[in-house]
């Protein structure tokens, strides 16, 4: 494995984790989608370029990923609740449940191996893709269920989800509350405040999982990369209030149309690999 990089190499690479940061926290803002939708085929693709094998390259994307929605998930929640768009009466519903859901899926990622978090990221970005592109929005019903039992599941299932794939809580829970009439915008703010839940149990388990596992990068502290995070989570935490912004100010409709080809197109090529 090729640790040595020559100057201009590391400087590209530097730049294009830096331009990573941007579009993912500018993409948490706008869209509630979460930056890990472009954070982990990216890192997935510079590691296997430093020729790390395609097992490690997985977890260390994914978990690395989850690392710097941290800092961004705090800021575009910050930035939702002086708007008043976070509901606390949700985040009290579904949020233990969600904490659940990503601590399970990180620590299962010690038994599932790089192409099962790849064919997990794939199949779910296609769907979510082509969601997005799709003019009307599907609804499922008129409120969320009255069973707190089944809104707790539903909450699993997206923290488990959500953690095996590195992203946040925007990525599946703004579709799945569309689909329940919830308010967009109230959907979007609330689901930056549960990225943070999902991030930081997925982080732990990650960094269990992959302790003592051999031929990981320097600065590496089990799945996560601190070098990564370094470079990608404050650029991350500066841009997502832009996008939240953008988010009150657009209709964002074209662009979800865009981003939705350009993750079709990124969800193929990780099944492909």
């Amino acid at each position: 494995m090729n640790f040595e990089l020559d100057v201009p190499t590391l400087v590209a690479l530097v730049a294009g984790l830096l331009a990573t940061g941007a579009v993912g926290g500018v993409l948490a803002g706008l869209l509630g989608v979460g930056g890990g939708i472009v954070v982990v085929p990216v890192l997935f693709w510079v590691l296997t370029i430093l020729d790390f094998p395609s097992d490690i390259s997985s977890h260390l994307a994914v978990a690395t990923s989850l690392a710097t929605i941290i800092p961004t998930s705090i800021s575009s929640m910050r930035a939702h609740a002086k708007r008043g768009t976070v509901d606390g009466e949700l985040l009290r519903l579904w949020g233990p449940a969600v904490v659940v859901g990503a601590l399970i899926g990180g620590l299962l990622s010690k038994v599932i191996p790089g192409d099962g978090l790849r064919m997990v990221f794939g199949t779910v970005a296609i769907l979510v893709a082509i969601n997005m592109a799709i003019p009307k929005t599907l609804v499922l019903a008129p409120a969320l269920p009255k069973s707190n039992l089944l809104n707790r599941g539903i909450a699993t299932i997206i923290g488990l989800v959500s953690s095996l794939m590195g992203i946040g809580g925007g990525t599946l829970s703004v579709p799945t509350l569309n689909a329940f009439s919830f308010a967009v915008h109230k959907a979007v703010g609330t689901a930056a405040a549960m990225g943070l839940l999902i991030a930081v149990p997925g982080v732990l388990g990650f960094i269990w999982s992959g302790w003592d596992v051999t031929g990981r990068p320097p600065l590496s502290l089990g799945y996560v990369n601190l070098a990564a995070v370094a470079i990608i989570a404050p650029v991350s935490y500066l841009m997502a209030p832009i996008g939240a912004r953008l988010a009150h100010a657009l209709n964002p409709r074209l662009l979800k149309i865009a981003f939705a080809i350009f993750l079709f197109i990124t969800a193929v090529r990780m099944l492909m690999t």
